[in-house]
């Protein structure tokens, strides 16, 4: 029999629903108001479903030697996903997870804890206000934003001046990772591009291949870093997939993908 666990959102005003996944064992759904919003594997966490989380992991894999653990600062929880592969791949990282809804995150972790507790702090609030005020003395490898989707992003974390506060949290050679959803023509996605271009000494964007011809929706993930580009990075994210998919920086941004 599935396993179906769920909870409201006051501030939503939705049910937040975890239901076991009927065909991975040891994986689940997470659902906000009935749209699916997270998969993880509890079991395997280092098995990630959703092709915009790995490519987020494929950056993660790529910021240090491989298991050496990370700081790193996730602005958005829904299931902890990725937390739970930085956990599995590099025991011993240091991770902050912040969220809006109180309630998902004591949900989810209620329902699905972490390995080692310890080693994650769960803060509620505003993502840009935590940033600013409880965190703005700490210094973070690796930030991830994953938070809006399209036009209905907040435009105060939307903006350069957000990026740049992120940028004062990192280490040197520390990264922003930021995961756009949009649909065409990608204006939103051209905004943020422009916007972390402005911050970030090297921006990298990777994404399903059908995404940079602007004729479909789907989510890119945006890399901004003040750590010069390494081309053979970029191979590896490239041979990493998902596939297909493409890799682009530099100048192939400039209104990516347009005929």
């Amino acid at each position: 029999m599935v396993q179906r666990a769920s909870r409201w959102l006051s501030n939503l005003g939705a049910h937040a629903t975890l239901e076991e996944d009927a065909f991975v064992t040891g994986a689940w759904v997470l659902t906000l108001g009935g749209a699916e919003q997270s998969h993880v594997n509890v079991d395997h966490p280092e098995q990630i479903f959703y092709e915009y989380l790995r490519r987020l992991a494929n950056h993660v894999d790529e910021q240090a030697a491989p298991g050496a653990p990370l700081r790193v600062l996730h602005l958005g929880a829904g299931a902890l996903t990725l937390a739970r592969y930085i956990e599995k791949k590099r025991p011993g990282s240091q991770q902050v997870a912040v969220d809006l809804e109180r309630e998902l995150l004591d949900f989810v972790l209620e329902a699905l804890p972490m390995g080692d507790p310890k080693n994650l702090k769960a803060l509620i609030g505003d993502a840009r206000r935590v940033l600013t005020e409880e965190l703005a003395a700490e210094k973070f490898d690796i930030i991830v934003l994953d938070i809006f989707s399209g036009s209905g992003a907040p435009h105060h974390l939307t903006v350069p001046g957000f990026y740049s506060e992120m940028n004062a949290l990192l280490r040197p050679n520390g990264i922003v990772l930021v995961n756009v959803g949009d649909d065409p023509p990608f204006s939103f996605a051209d905004s943020q591009i422009q916007a972390m271009s402005q911050v970030f000494r090297t921006l990298i964007a990777s994404a399903p291949t059908e995404i940079f011809s602007r004729r479909y929706p789907g989510n890119m993930i945006l890399a901004g870093t003040q750590s010069k580009i390494d081309m053979a990075m970029v191979d590896r994210l490239r041979a990493a997939g998902p596939h297909p998919g493409t890799v682009l920086f530099g100048s192939d941004l400039d209104g990516f993908g347009k005929p």
